[in-house]
């Protein structure tokens, strides 16, 4: 329980490397604003390339997210003034998150150590020390206290340094949930060639992950980028095209996150002796426990009353509707929805185990409910 374990299943919802790739292409200096990272990227690919005269590219990152922490190993080939090509990932995934290590740091070491041996297996020694290692977190990170954040952080940070990569001042960080959704709609975009064919259209992305929910999508009238929320729009220069994007990260409103505040339950905060949660949303006479970020609660159904479904739709809504902005636009656009979406589909039967085809699509009825 204290070491991070390979789950059972292995993570398959990972669509792919569709939820990795974008940690590579502009995930690597994220930390500042959009702009500056991706022109910052743009350089350091370029750099790299005609310095060394090599043709082959690796990076490394570590997704530390609410649910579990990912290595994403990315091979590429760049020919001279062109955007790099994907050619090979290795994808580990080990449980649970960095974020339930925030009261017992130390123990967090093992399975970032796990993870690099895996990174020193698949890098040619020749280029460990070219080859970026990078750690960003995400939501579990974002909701636990600063303070303890840090320290994790200060730990990845002495164990990266004391490998034999390339690491960085910024090599390990707490991305914001703006950067994140960003970040992601390239990597889609990357997948379908959209950001190399110009007459074609860029689709969008939708990411559920454990803590949060990002939604990011390229508006194409005037009317929808000057009717978002403030905030929502962030402009960006990449390969000599200027994107405007819509992206927000919905915090607290991830699959775990969720399910804690619909069950009642307060993010980080343990039940009393005796106490548990009720809800419409569980079966009448239920009784049970749910282990969330390392926390146990006791759960069960409420006592058979107003209708069940009834019950349960009205909770969920209440939850969401103060918190979600809907936007007319997104029904007429294709949407890329990965991470939990597609563990979610394979669990209810709408798609196989192995859904790897970026041709196919889930159709959304009522895709506005999502923005």
């Amino acid at each position: 329980m204290d070491a991070m374990k390979i789950p059972k299943p292995f993570y398959t919802f990972a669509v792919f490397t569709c939820a990795a790739i974008y940690v590579v292409y502009v995930k690597w200096h994220l930390d500042f604003k959009t702009k500056a990272a991706v022109n910052d990227l743009e350089s350091q690919l370029k750099s790299e390339t005609s310095g060394t005269d090599q043709e082959v590219l690796y990076g490394i990152m570590f997704d530390a997210g609410s649910t579990g922490t990912r290595i994403h190993i990315f091979k590429f080939t760049q020919k001279p003034k062109e955007i790099p090509k994907l050619i090979h990932t290795t994808f580990r995934a080990l449980t649970p998150g960095l974020s339930a290590y925030a009261d017992s740091v130390d123990k967090s070491a093992q399975g970032i150590n796990e993870l690099l041996t895996v990174a020193k297996e698949d890098v040619p020694l020749e280029l460990w020390k070219s080859t970026p290692l990078v750690l960003k977190a995400t939501a579990g990170l974002r909701l636990l206290p600063k303070e303890k954040a840090q320290k994790l952080l200060d730990k990845v940070k002495d164990i990266f340094q004391e490998s034999p990569f390339l690491v960085r001042s910024d090599c390990v960080s707490v991305m914001d949930g703006t950067d994140e959704g960003i970040s992601a709609w390239i990597t889609v975009n990357f997948l379908t060639d959209s950001l190399n064919t110009p007459r074609k259209r860029c689709v969008g992305m939708l990411d559920l992950g454990g803590g949060s929910i990002q939604i990011t999508f390229r508006p194409s009238t005037k009317t929808a980028l000057e009717s978002s929320p403030a905030g929502r729009i962030t402009s960006f220069q990449m390969f000599n095209t200027t994107y405007q994007l819509y992206s927000h990260s919905y915090l607290g409103l991830g699959l775990m996150s969720a399910r804690l505040a619909i069950l009642g339950g307060v993010e980080g905060q343990a039940l009393k002796e005796g106490e548990d949660l009720t809800s419409s949303c569980l079966s009448p006479g239920f009784q049970g426990e749910w282990e969330h970020a390392k926390i146990i609660y006791k759960i069960k159904g409420q006592k058979a009353g107003k209708p069940l479904f009834e019950s349960c739709s009205d909770e969920i809504a209440k939850l969401i509707s103060t918190k979600v902005h809907r936007t007319d636009e997104v029904k007429d656009l294709d949407f890329y929805a990965f991470s939990y979406y597609y563990d979610l589909a394979v669990d209810a039967g709408l798609i196989g185990k192995i859904a790897f085809d970026f041709t196919s699509n889930i159709k959304v009825i009522d895709s506005s409910v999502l923005v």
